[in-house]
């Protein structure tokens, strides 16, 4: 009788898959490279401890008592080297990066693992219990659960002493534990430099590439403050052009017309008219500098979308016709390009962005779509509500949400009769 799921389990299922995916999602492309770089560095000693010690020792490993009792010794520390390196795996990565100092006791485990399974292979070399080929897989099995951390916590010139420092001390400590097999000994040797810079290349080089991400990251995040800051600057620098003279202007003026009062001369009415009448044009200048301000150009913004989204490496096409907007629905449709672009750069994971502005006989129709659609990109946000409050100023609307799978829709329509007043 065959079984089927229920219901209600497909649900749970399907609801843990999509929480593993809004938790993927929501993460930045330097985290997810950080995330699929850890679990590799996770992976790999393991890996390597069952093809390189596990499956030898079952081909070449000498049954009888000692060799054996010795041999699963040693299958024991590799496993606890392999849970020692998961340990200290992010540690090591947050002390290269800087984020965190390296406790100085974090190495004592991990160094007293390496050196048990050294000497266990060294006793199994002189008892004979092994084959040469096996002993020198088991060298390299043992050394890269420790290389691969290790080599972010020093600098790559003493990394490379030590190891060669190891290497000699083994080749030796194998030589005189097996004086006939020369050839064997100097395999090892070979097979130990091998896995140093296995180690070397999976943990350094990941490690660098990490490093340029987030220095890369952390530029585009200084970037942004640096442009809101100059965008701040330069609003303060027009409210102070248009207040600073203006205000001086009235101080001199009110102070005049205070002395003239005292005197009883009635020019004191003339100069405080005067001080209303600048006021009030200072009024309006500011209301214009507040509007340039809050006001967006649509062809600036389309273009300035296609550039940051191609940065971005997200392929952007841009079609546009050649309609000429009154200025409050050209100013309403480049906040929604904004916007969009910029939920496409914080949301989901996108590769193709479109953006087409249509205009037809009722409707003036702006359509931003992409794919890599996140969970972020619903219609809820605050920029969003904060879209509709412009097109409806303008009499539009604004529409938002899926366009088929792993698609995502922003679009805003204004009436051809707004378009025309």
């Amino acid at each position: 009788m065959e079984e089927t799921a229920s219901p209600a389990g497909t649900r749970g299922l399907g609801r843990i898959r999509a929480l593993r995916e809004r938790h993927w999602r929501a993460r930045s492309k330097a985290e997810r490279v950080e995330l699929t770089t850890l679990g590799m560095w996770h992976l790999s000693p393991w890996l390597l401890t069952v093809s390189w010690l596990l499956m030898p020792l079952l081909g070449g490993l000498r049954h009888r008592p000692v060799p054996l009792a010795l041999g699963g010794l040693l299958l024991l520390v590799g496993a606890a080297q392999c849970v020692a390196a998961g340990r200290l795996t992010r540690p090591a990565l947050d002390a290269y990066l800087g984020r965190a100092a390296l406790p100085g006791r974090a190495l004592w485990t991990p160094a007293a693992l390496l050196g048990a399974a050294l000497a266990l292979i060294v006793a199994l070399t002189a008892l004979g219990g092994v084959e040469s080929w096996t002993a020198r897989l088991a060298v390299g099995a043992v050394l890269v659960p420790f290389g691969q951390p290790y080599a972010l916590l020093v600098p790559m010139a003493v990394y490379l002493r030590r190891a060669g420092a190891l290497t000699v001390v083994l080749v030796a400590a194998l030589g005189l534990a097996r004086p006939d097999d020369g050839a064997g000994v100097l395999g090892v040797g070979l097979t130990l430099a091998f896995g140093v810079l296995i180690a070397l290349g999976a943990g350094r080089s990941g490690a660098w590439t990490l490093s340029v991400l987030w220095e890369a990251e952390r530029a585009r995040e200084v970037e942004a403050r640096l442009a809101v800051a100059e965008e701040r600057l330069r609003f303060g620098r027009d409210l102070h052009d248009v207040l600073g003279r203006n205000l001086s202007v009235i101080s001199l003026k009110s102070e005049l017309a205070v002395q003239l009062a005292r005197r009883g001369r009635p020019e004191a009415v003339e100069q405080m008219i005067e001080v209303q009448r600048i006021a009030q044009e200072s009024q309006r200048e500011v209301r214009e500098v507040v509007r340039g301000y809050r006001e967006a150009d649509l062809t600036a913004e389309l273009a300035g979308a296609k550039g940051v989204l191609g940065a971005a490496g997200i392929e952007c096409a841009v079609r546009a016709g050649d309609a000429v907007l009154p200025v409050p629905v050209q100013s309403a449709l480049a906040w929604v390009v904004r916007e969009a672009a910029t939920n496409v750069l914080r949301h989901g994971d996108a590769r193709h962005c479109a953006v087409e502005l249509v205009t037809g006989k009722d409707h003036v129709v702006l359509t931003v779509e992409n794919d890599g659609a996140g969970e972020a990109g619903g219609s809820g946000g605050s920029g969003l509500a904060g879209l509709r409050e412009r097109l409806a100023a303008v009499g539009g609307t604004l529409t938002a949400g899926p366009a088929g799978e792993d698609r995502f829709r922003l679009q805003a329509r204004v009436p051809m009769s707004e378009v025309t007043a």
